[in-house]
């Protein structure tokens, strides 16, 4: 891999030299991430199964596994097919898979994998599926049957059925198809893992997880099991393992922490994952009193929240805005003076889509640059 800051490798104070702007990756708060999230599981009946589209990186995948993750989680077949060729056998598709091209690529990935896992929520896609696999030349049948979660919705009504005698219907045609494996539920309640108030977020998610609870004694009456019973997040690790309901949570992004996810821990005083991803960037010009321009605009983070927040560099008080599509800006009010060539760290405002701008990773110890991590599936879409 040819990268820009190749050059600077093990070089001290070589991670200040960055051509920027640049994406960071703070090894020590990564790594303390991890470990504080294998020792809390420890600790609970649960296992992790973190989501690869917060960072979409092999080397990060290959280290949550080391660090006791049992598969990982994934957005879109594209991002799988990289995981997969990236040597990481046990995977989770999220998100149900449409359309006879896209099927067709499934079939062959689970054909490779130790496990594959994907996601279902509609009796037309137990239908497809079966028709497919049907279809293929008897030389080209899978070697085992696909394995299938039952999506069901908590609330969010982005995917999943509700959980009423539809989804118990399709649960059943699900166990009876021939060449499906009824292996368990996903149940990922996304729009509460950013609720400010820590004892609503905990009230809503243990009364969601009460109606999965209910939803899988019916499937037992019905002599259905779901050994997998999938979902959770960052937003609710401290919450979840109090029902006993879930057997692996699908948290992603502990190991970074973004603006978003900072603001509810802060707000419940809790700080046990550490902010550790951020923007590098420079001032390139500051001809105005309280103002200063960086190289770091809307290209450089994503901005479906606020400005980011800078980390160091900056001068008291300083917040960020943005200047355009190349430039963001700064203002303070401290009286304090900055030149051309400053060099600051911003916190993403949502590490998810920023990470999906960038090629690489610039991975740093203190202010030595130790490694680059290519980000193999940016941009996989499909």
């Amino acid at each position: 891999m040819t990268d820009l800051n190749e050059a600077l490798l093990d070089i001290a104070g070589g991670a200040l030299e960055l051509e920027t702007p640049a994406l960071v990756l703070d090894l020590d708060r990564f790594e303390a991430n991890l470990e504080t999230m294998r020792r809390y599981l420890r600790h609970q009946a649960l296992a992790l199964r973190p989501h690869t589209k917060t960072h979409k990186c092999l080397e990060i995948g290959r280290r949550q596994m080391a660090a006791g993750a049992v598969g990982l989680c994934c957005a879109r077949i594209g991002e799988a097919e990289v995981f997969a060729g990236g040597g990481l056998p046990r995977l989770l598709l999220t998100a149900p898979v449409v359309g006879d091209r896209s099927r067709e690529r499934l079939l062959a990935l689970n054909e490779t994998l130790e496990e594959l896992l994907v996601v279902v929520d509609h009796a037309d896609a137990v239908a497809a599926l079966t028709q497919l696999t049907a279809a293929r030349p008897r030389s080209r049948q899978p070697v085992k049957p696909l394995r299938v979660l039952l999506d069901l919705d908590p609330g969010l009504h982005r995917t999943g059925m509700p959980l009423t005698e539809e989804a118990l219907t399709l649960a059943q045609q699900i166990d009876a198809a021939p060449s499906l494996e009824l292996a368990g539920v996903q149940f990922y309640a996304g729009h509460l893992m950013h609720v400010s108030d820590f004892a609503e977020r905990q009230q809503r998610s243990l009364e969601a997880l009460e109606t999965l609870a209910a939803f899988l004694e019916t499937l037992e009456r019905v002599g259905l099991a779901a050994p997998i019973r999938s979902g959770g997040g960052t937003g609710t690790y401290d919450i979840d393992p109090a029902a006993g309901v879930l057997t692996d949570l699908q948290a992603g992004s502990y190991i970074f922490m973004d603006s978003q996810y900072n603001r509810i821990e802060a707000a419940t005083g809790s700080h046990r994952f550490l902010t550790s991803l951020y923007v590098q960037t420079r001032v390139i010009s500051c001809n105005h009193p309280g103002l200063a321009t960086t190289d770091a605009g809307l290209k450089a983070f994503a901005t479906d929240d606020r400005a980011p927040e800078i980390a160091s560099g900056g001068p008291q008080g300083a917040s960020a805005f943005f200047f355009g599509d190349e430039q963001g800006g700064l203002r303070w009010d401290s009286g304090e003076t900055v030149r051309p060539g400053a060099v600051l760290r911003a916190v993403t405002p949502h590490c998810d889509p920023t990470i999906n701008l960038y090629d690489v990773l610039h991975v740093v110890r203190g202010d030595t640059l130790v490694d680059l991590w290519p980000i193999e599936a940016r941009g996989r879409s499909a």
